[in-house]
């Protein structure tokens, strides 16, 4: 007995001495955290001019269209660019900072949990500003003195701002809150009307519709690289969809990840380098080949000096690039180049996950479209429909439009042109900026910037009818759900609506599903399962959901 009593004295020692010595390694490692936060201070603070349609702030510009789109124009050095962006925009900062925050409070309410993760965010993010450029690092430092306090429980404005750079990234291994399931296109030569390069993409980066109210047009014109333009929001340097002064255009979309263990790279800055410092596809893979991401991600960069368009695919430990054999390309969530051809992650994903299916529904519209103009490109990126125009239901992962998007681009690159989608989503009209025009100097900030007669008519068809439907139905499923959680019953005539609004979605009736669950009718909750198994489901994880309620149901 007694030898056993020290066996087990001697394990309880050693557990707990694990334990300190775990809770010592972490607060060191927590304390000794460094963002690399530059030490500025502004040496020549300009006045902020108000003129009720526009700001300015020295040579700097902010205006609100009457698109709805708010337009920017930042030009100096890195730490200059910042506190220009940050004087400018410091109401957007704050709304911009607000929504983001409030869904995350929304997906982690408990106050335990929201203070665990800003330990969560310096621990693991406590090498970012190591893998964040100088430069970049300036910029966002500027940018951040216009920041709030508020929000200084997850860390101060710098550290903040340094960390919403990842948010992307992070959405990779979130996706059941973050969609971030893009789709993007190139086509030229004898696939576009004209033979020059058209470029399409749809950033479906859902963080809320409150996220994206504020569509930032940002044209940059920095000290050191090239001018450019992105497609962004406050605050955010990295660039998500971009083209610069050479006709060199970018966009991201997101490829299998497994859950990151340690922070590198965000794949907007390494974007953002490359549409600054490159002017050709090669330029453009040699910067991404310096730089380590956490994530795995295709970029689809067009080049008007090379004439075409390719994929540079980027996993944490290996690159490729994709370069198509014809004059067309596609990219949607898996990787096509021959340096992922046995990578277990991107099979799986092309097997298990929507990416392959819309890859399909791309090239059937591409098809059926024939020559590629701005117009026939909208409509692609608009597109709620299923392969061979089978109905999806509205905001399926499946289609195209999820109506979930941030922003929908469409460059001609050999032009210096890009439209750029208006809300809700890439429903509303598309406004075209003539790059050579920007650049040059010759718009006036005071009037509007958009060349009025090359924009895309807004999709009436989808506002009329679809739109509706999608709003109520969104209502409804918040209702649902919130009467789910607290097992309340819900009227007939609300049940009703609900089915009315969304007939054809899966997710419809997995949602009805689990509120008759709730209440105890379970015949009924067995049918819907069973009906959302008839309807087309984007993954298989989704489907294996559904499938194990069935099988837990004791009826």
């Amino acid at each position: 007995m007694r030898k056993l009593l020290t066996i087990l004295k001697t394990i309880a020692f050693t557990f707990i001495y694990i334990i300190l010595l775990t809770i010592t390694w972490c607060s060191y490692l927590y304390y000794t955290a460094d963002m690399k936060e530059p030490v500025l201070t502004v040496s020549n603070e300009l006045p902020l001019k108000d003129y009720g349609t526009y700001r300015q702030y020295g040579d700097n510009y902010l205006r609100r269209s009457k698109s709805g789109l708010w337009e920017m124009k930042i030009k100096g050095g890195d730490f200059e660019r910042g506190v220009a962006a940050g004087k400018l925009t410091d109401s957007l900062l704050y709304f911009q900072e607000k929504v983001f925050v409030d869904q995350i409070k929304e997906m982690i309410p408990s106050e335990s949990y929201l203070k665990f993760l800003r330990f969560f965010l310096i621990m693991f993010n406590r090498d970012l500003g190591n893998n964040v450029i100088e430069e970049y690092r300036n910029e966002i430092y500027g940018i951040s003195l216009m920041c709030t306090d508020e929000y200084n429980f997850i860390g101060n404005p710098y550290e903040r701002q340094l960390n919403y750079h990842a948010a992307h990234d992070m959405g990779h291994t979130m996706q059941d809150y973050m969609l971030v399931g893009c789709s993007s296109f190139a086509a030229w030569n004898g696939y576009s009307e004209d033979s020059t390069m058209v470029i399409g993409r749809n950033f479906d980066f859902y963080v809320g519709d409150k996220f994206a109210e504020n569509k930032l047009v940002m044209f940059c014109e920095p000290d050191n690289g090239y001018k450019f333009v992105s497609v962004t929001w406050a605050g955010m340097i990295g660039v998500l969809s971009g083209m610069n002064e050479k006709g060199l255009t970018v966009t991201i979309n997101a490829a299998k990840s497994s859950i990151p263990t340690s922070t590198a790279t965000p794949i907007s800055l390494l974007t953002r380098e490359i549409l600054q410092y490159a002017s050709t596809i090669e330029e453009a893979y040699e910067i991404a080949k310096k730089r380590n991401t956490f994530v795995s991600e295709s970029i689809l960069v067009g080049s008007a000096k090379d004439r075409r368009a390719a994929i540079i695919e980027k996993s944490p430990d290996n690159i490729g690039i994709y370069e198509p054999t014809d004059s067309r390309v596609i990219c949607t969530n898996h990787f096509q180049s021959a340096a992922f051809e046995n990578d277990e992650r991107n099979i799986e994903n092309i097997k298990t996950s929507d990416s392959y299916y819309r890859y399909q529904r791309l090239e059937e519209l591409l098809n059926r479209e024939g020559k590629i103009n701005h117009n026939n490109a909208a409509s692609i990126l608009r597109n709620r429909l299923g392969l061979n125009d089978a109905e999806v239901g509205l905001s399926n992962e499946m289609a195209l439009n999820q109506s979930i998007a941030h922003h929908a681009v469409i460059f001609k690159p050999e032009e210096l042109k890009i439209w750029v989608s208006t809300s809700p989503w890439q429903s509303g009209k598309f406004v075209v900026y003539d790059l050579n025009k920007v650049f040059n100097d010759s718009v006036d900030f005071a009037e509007e910037l958009y060349v009025e007669e090359l924009e895309i008519a807004a999709d009436s068809a989808f506002l009329n009818i679809d739109y509706k439907n999608l709003i109520e139905y969104r209502d409804l499923a918040k209702t649902l759900k919130d009467c789910t959680k607290q097992q309340q019953t819900l009227s007939a005539g609300v049940i009703n609506s609900f089915k009315a609004s969304n007939p054809e979605y899966y997710h419809m009736h997995e949602l009805l599903g689990d509120y008759y669950k709730a209440v105890n009718n379970l015949q009924s909750a067995k049918d819907c399962w069973q009906q959302a198994l008839t309807k087309a489901i984007p993954k298989l994880a989704e489907k294996q959901r559904i499938e194990k309620k069935l099988a837990k149901l004791k009826i």
